[in-house]
């Protein structure tokens, strides 16, 4: 998907874009409130976020450049979180599924071991879809990501395959 038209807008976000001759590009997401926040893109490939004065569209108030590593670690943040709200709010609808968090046990004899380990989906169905681990999240985790003490699971599947999960990650390996 491309990057959208001048006053266009995405799932229901209003995005602006402007070209800034001989700079690069900026698109400006308008938020509800009204409030404007920039991402600039330099010709050379920099970006900056920025945000816009709210009396003046052509002001900033202040911005931050950010590495390559820096932007993927924000947009990666920020998707992880808006999938993790949209996938708890599954809940109790029609398709009967349910979102579950599952605190691994402190004696957990997961930790330290990776999560394939659990055969979550071959045994109950039931998917791990991230893994909170301290006050971040990890999106999709593969079957070699390690469990490490005081993770928090994420998982989709019905009320059955949740509840055969929980006695999985309650009993540990065999």
């Amino acid at each position: 998907m491309g990057l959208p038209l001048l006053g266009s807008e995405v799932m229901g976000v209003r995005i602006e874009r402007v070209d800034l001759p001989g700079i690069g590009v900026r698109n400006d997401i308008v938020t509800e409130g009204g409030r404007r926040i920039a991402v600039i893109t330099y010709r050379s490939g920099e970006r900056d976020i920025a945000l816009i004065d709210q009396d003046d569209p052509d002001a900033c108030t202040d911005s931050v450049a950010l590495t390559d590593d820096e932007a993927t670690t924000i947009g990666e943040i920020l998707g992880a979180s808006v999938t993790l709200s949209k996938i708890t709010g599954l809940g109790d609808n029609a398709l009967g599924l349910f979102t579950e968090e599952i605190s691994l046990p402190l004696d957990s004899g997961f930790i330290g071991h990776p999560m394939g380990d659990t055969r979550a989906r071959t045994l109950t169905g039931s998917s791990i879809v991230a893994i909170a681990r301290d006050g971040k999240v990890i999106p999709s985790p593969g079957p070699d990501t390690v469990f490490e003490q005081g993770d928090i699971v994420v998982a989709v599947g019905t009320r059955k395959g949740l509840d055969a999960l929980v006695d999985i990650i309650d009993r540990g390996p065999r």
